[in-house]
């Protein structure tokens, strides 16, 4: 069988998309997922991205990790599918999509970028040493020193593995302060089980942590990730962070077809 592919890029973040509106693609294939997100034996991706159709908004997501198992909410995926749905006419520059986190909304502005409306945060644990809050994904937030050089692998493997979040485990996002809305973040993925270059969950989850323990009281924050730059902004109700958006780059890097 031949597969049609378009592979896309957010920060850093890169994505195999795959048009399954006539429900074609063998989703119970955790192999194949896997093989096609491999780097050396497949297409190469952090995950793997199906568009399907949807009868109440204009398309719905479903995400795979490149472990090759369905996962959670991914920001940066999210963000990526809305220009690929843009490229297949399903949407001009505005969209409202289902994902397994609940319907979003997402806009293309100049340039390229995406805006994607993420879910509310009602509930943040906050501990002395680190944060933990849900933003689509559940996310494990700690600032750190010199973080350039932070071992982020086997730091965030230690936590994702800790007994602290049991079997589902965690993202774990490790931060330095650069100004009073200016953050460097380095994300360990869970799925991914490594580093990756740039986390859309995790920089929303960063931000808003930030905010919550009183690091920044800007309700717009921009994140340097290792990839490139995203911003996040929010509006602060009582305990609630709604208006939730996550913005950056959703690039284009090549389209093919692959056989397995």
């Amino acid at each position: 069988m031949k597969i049609t592919f378009n592979k896309y890029e957010g920060t850093g973040n890169d994505f195999v998309m795959i048009d399954n509106r006539k429900d074609i693609f063998p989703k119970t294939n955790s192999q194949l997922i896997e093989k096609l997100c491999d780097r050396r034996f497949g297409i190469g991706a952090d995950g793997l991205i199906l568009l399907e159709n949807d009868t109440e908004t204009d398309f719905r997501m479903v995400y795979y990790n490149s472990d090759g198992n369905e996962s959670s909410m991914c920001g940066n995926g999210g963000r990526c599918l809305v220009a690929f749905a843009k490229s297949l006419n399903v949407m001009q520059n505005d969209t409202d999509f289902i994902a397994t986190d609940g319907p979003h909304h997402a806009s293309i502005i100049e340039n390229g970028t995406v805006s994607l409306g993420m879910k509310e945060v009602s509930f943040i644990k906050i501990e002395s040493d680190y944060v933990f809050l849900n933003t689509g994904s559940p996310h494990h937030v700690m600032l750190v020193e010199d973080l350039k050089n932070y071992d982020v692998k086997n730091e965030g493997a230690k936590i994702r593995y800790s007994d602290l979040y049991g079997k589902p485990g965690t993202n774990v996002n490790f931060v330095s302060q650069i100004s009073e809305n200016h953050f460097a973040l380095r994300t360990y993925e869970r799925g991914v089980e490594d580093e990756t270059l740039s986390c859309g969950t995790g920089a929303t989850a960063a931000a808003i942590a930030m905010h919550a323990i009183g690091k920044t009281k800007s309700h717009h924050i921009y994140l340097d990730v290792e990839g490139g730059k995203l911003e996040v902004s929010f509006v602060k109700e009582g305990d609630n962070y709604t208006n939730v958006f996550l913005k950056g780059p959703a690039t284009f890097v090549f389209e093919g077809v692959i056989e397995w």
